[in-house]
């Protein structure tokens, strides 16, 4: 599976965006899918994750109530729905796609494939 993550830009704190995550492949809708983001000197973490079939989600704490993770598996395509943005959510965003396994991981080490990235700038 190839990614490609997209949308990101420049935004004022209180505004929005919404990433996407086009995928290459037919077997697409048998990955789970998650987003994280690497803030400028910290490390990678979790932002939201959703399961193959859009029937369930997880979001990290940060997120939640402003980011909504969402998929199209007939366009073969994974959204991150970002509202009420805040300067600290400043980062470069991957999506990331797990092969079929049990629940959710927020781990990175259990996503095989991973986008480029796509930057967020949320000035104050």
């Amino acid at each position: 599976v190839q990614l490609q993550a997209s949308g990101g830009g420049l935004v004022q704190a209180g505004g929005s965006l919404r990433l996407s995550c086009a995928a290459s492949g037919r077997t697409f809708d048998t990955y789970a899918m998650g987003w994280f983001r690497q803030a400028p000197g910290k490390e990678r973490e979790f932002v939201a994750a959703i399961s193959w079939n859009g029937g369930s989600t997880s979001y990290a704490h940060s997120g939640k109530a402003r980011f909504t993770i969402s998929r199209h598996n007939a366009k073969n395509t994974v959204y991150l729905q970002m509202n009420s943005l805040k300067t600290e959510d400043t980062a470069v965003y991957y999506c990331a796609a797990s092969r079929p396994g049990p629940g959710l991981s927020v781990a990175s080490l259990h996503y095989d494939f991973w986008g480029q990235g796509t930057k967020v700038t949320v000035s104050s």
